[in-house]
């Protein structure tokens, strides 16, 4: 694939989204922000650095399990640094952004970040679209009636009990994102997959080895077998949960259009998203994600404008009559699992 930004979106001349564009260029939102990102990549390496040493210093001891609390932590907002790297937030060019992009991703997660910019364009350009957008298509957890209704033996079961098991089922999400990173590299794409040819296979797997060998090294030379495995267990699960409840909020549980709806792009993004409220904290816990309408709409905006962005978008949504939803985040993972619940409920019948 050609590795890179989410496509920028379409501005037609004297559309609704274009006048919405125009203004938020002149407020300056659209400008990067290198203050911001440097302290923000020398705060989030220096605590994920920080966790690896103290993986070193605590050694062997059941102690490491919660040292593994930490590091989960950290290595998802290493994560949300790759995210917008692959999005241009950081910088206007592709080879700077890649370069963050695969050492973020590949080498300090275990993640490919060539896969993920594929799946997460596809996913930007048709969101909860269910032939187009991957982050709804059958799997594991089902979304729509056609899905479940499509399921047999122990995936129908999974559908039927799917909203109750959503929270475990996300502590495999981290195993299940090292898994696909590695079939995309080695040439087996998982489930839908590219768009395009991967670009940096060869890159993309010399890191991803580095990645595997440095994790299993550190660990089985710190501390015995045994704890190494909680280690990686608890590290793993975590992150992968952490993963999940950052991004499960953003749309799960918000319309799902299909071929049939002829909405224009500033509907498509707004009516399928939902905003989180929060204050600096839950900015900086979900990696700026809870503003997920404004950054549909404007993907290569710097995570740091966003907040500045909301009340633009809003208020310019309420102009045209456009619903814009904004909950809490508590309620956020309410209605997402009331969605999976109500998908099922024919089966439970």
């Amino acid at each position: 694939m050609v590795l890179g930004a989410v496509a920028d979106p379409p501005v037609r001349r004297g559309s609704d989204y274009a006048q919405l564009s125009r203004r938020i260029s002149q407020a300056g939102l659209l400008e990067r922000r290198p203050g911001w990102y440097a302290t923000r990549i020398v705060l989030t390496v220096g605590a994920f650095v920080a966790g690896w040493v103290a993986v070193v210093l605590v050694g062997d001891s059941w102690w490491q399990a919660l040292v593994a609390v930490g590091l989960a932590v950290a290595t998802t907002q290493v994560a949300f640094l790759g995210h917008d790297a692959g999005h241009r937030q950081m910088f206007r060019r592709r080879g700077p952004s890649e370069v963050v992009g695969l050492v973020a991703g590949n080498l300090a997660v275990g993640l490919s970040y060539g896969w993920w910019v594929d799946k997460h364009n596809r996913h930007h350009a048709n969101p909860n679209h269910e032939d187009e957008d991957p982050d709804v298509g059958a799997g594991a957890l089902v979304w729509t009636y056609e899905q479940a209704r499509d399921t047999r033996g122990f995936g129908r079961w999974l559908a039927r009990q799917q909203a109750f098991l959503f929270f475990p089922m996300l502590l495999l999400e981290g195993l299940n994102l090292h898994v696909a990173s590695v079939r995309a590299v080695v040439g087996r794409e998982p489930a839908g997959g590219f768009s395009t040819p991967m670009r940096h296979r060869v890159v993309e797997a010399l890191l991803l080895g580095a990645h595997t060998l440095g994790y299993l090294a550190v660990l089985l030379l710190v501390m015995s077998p045994g704890k190494a495995l909680v280690f990686a267990a608890v590290h793993q699960g975590l992150w992968g949960l952490y993963m999940g409840c950052a991004f499960a909020p953003n749309h799960k549980g918000m319309p799902m259009p299909t071929a049939e709806d002829d909405l224009d792009f500033l509907r498509k993004q707004v009516l399928t998203s939902r905003n989180v409220r929060g204050g600096r904290f839950v900015d900086t816990a979900l990696g700026g994600l809870n503003y997920q309408i404004e950054h549909h709409l404007f993907p290569n905006m710097p995570r740091a404008n966003l907040r500045r962005a909301q009340p633009i978008v809003r208020d310019y949504c309420a102009e045209r009559g456009i619903p814009y939803e904004e909950t809490g985040l508590v309620d956020s993972y309410r209605q997402a699992l009331g969605h999976l619940h109500e998908v099922g409920r024919p089966l439970r019948g």
